[in-house]
């Protein structure tokens, strides 16, 4: 069973708004994905919620595109901003990346984003493997929320 992000925000509405409202605080984040060797790589990057799923959009033949074309796994996390607050907490998402090349899904995204070339870029949509959020609850807990396919969110707090 994959879960896009329209499944996951049936399954966990509350969760799914603070992570997009986290991701929407700011425009850059940080996309991790497997080199060759299978080093990790991270580089910056641009997301989208627009119906019903979590798309990556990149250049062409970037390295972060070639990267998911030869082993789909990525993670992504949140810009944390400035200063040491991280309002909403620091948010990662995992999962797989599938690149769209279905002239209809890709005129849809483009006519919503708006790319600086729309004849030319990979778009990736998500199936997610995990989503965590972890926060500072009450000042005094270090509360972490993860979320995986199929289970409940598990909270845990450690002081």
């Amino acid at each position: 069973m994959t879960f896009n992000w329209a499944a996951f925000t049936a399954a966990e509405p509350e969760l799914a708004r603070t992570v997009e409202d986290r991701f929407g605080q700011f425009t850059h984040h940080v996309l991790a994905t497997l080199r060759k060797d299978g080093a990790p790589r991270t580089t910056g990057l641009e997301v989208r919620f627009l119906n019903g799923e979590l798309w990556l959009g990149m250049m062409p033949n970037s390295l972060k595109a070639l990267d998911l074309r030869r082993d789909p796994r990525f993670a992504l996390q949140a810009n944390p901003g400035a200063g040491t607050e991280m309002a909403g907490g620091d948010v990662r998402i995992a999962g797989r990346a599938v690149e769209v090349r279905d002239p209809e899904a890709v005129a849809l995204y483009v006519d919503e984003v708006k790319p600086p070339d729309p004849m030319e870029f990979h778009l990736f949509r998500t199936e997610l493997t995990e989503v965590v959020r972890t926060y500072i609850e009450d000042g005094t807990y270090l509360a972490v929320e993860l979320w995986q396919p199929g289970q409940p969110v598990r909270r845990t707090r450690r002081t």
